[in-house]
């Protein structure tokens, strides 16, 4: 299952599974957002390298516009997913419940 779509706030909301199969879909979400970007991934299960792409290629145009792509209530293991491939020193990221 993935899901992606605009939840409270205008902030998007991403559900399931971020992997290949996904990504493309994500992707055309994610580039038609042109303001600051707040991704609530609070329901994700699972990203693969294709997900973090997504992801990367996003945070690239929108700093590139002086923006940013912040990525909140991120669970224990997508975390260090992030941590792993060093994703958390690119992303400002909130874990799930707040703490860092």
């Amino acid at each position: 299952m993935f899901y992606i779509d605009f939840g409270e706030d205008s902030v998007v909301v991403i559900k399931g599974r971020l992997d290949a199969a996904q990504a493309p879909t994500a992707q055309m979400f994610l580039d038609k957002i042109t303001g600051q970007c707040v991704v609530d991934l609070g329901e994700l299960e699972y990203i693969s390298s294709a997900g973090l792409g997504v992801l990367l290629r996003t945070h690239k145009r929108m700093i590139a516009d002086g923006l940013g792509l912040k990525l909140v209530n991120v669970n224990s293991h997508v975390n260090d997913i992030f941590t792993y491939s060093g994703f958390d020193k690119l992303f400002d990221i909130e874990p799930a419940g707040g703490a860092e």
